[in-house]
């Protein structure tokens, strides 16, 4: 599966994307936290290869659904190019992006 989810023992969702992020994978990721009460989560794009405007959506669903201004939500290992394109669309104010 290309989008795998561990929880910790604290209640921290952690999401890992492998491959395309893209529309494709839009069902499988909102699966992941959509029943979840959330405290935490970590997106971990380390095995992504890209990232479009849908994921951006994707993530922005997240965010709304984990408490919107009030959320903890972590794009952790992002390539150098995933990273200009969340930093051109301004999600580097948004999202605590590494």
């Amino acid at each position: 599966m290309s989008v795998l989810t561990e929880v910790s023992e604290d209640g921290k969702l952690t999401i890992s994307i492998k491959g395309r992020f893209d529309f494709a994978k839009h069902q499988a990721f909102r699966e992941t936290y959509e029943k979840r009460k959330l405290s935490a989560v970590v997106v971990d794009l380390k095995e992504a290869t890209y990232l479009d405007s849908s994921a951006l959506g994707m993530l922005l669903l997240l965010r709304d659904h984990a408490g919107g201004e009030d959320s903890d939500i972590r794009v952790i290992n992002s390539s150098t190019d995933v990273r200009k394109i969340l930093a051109i669309s301004n999600f580097d104010k948004l999202f605590d992006i590494t």
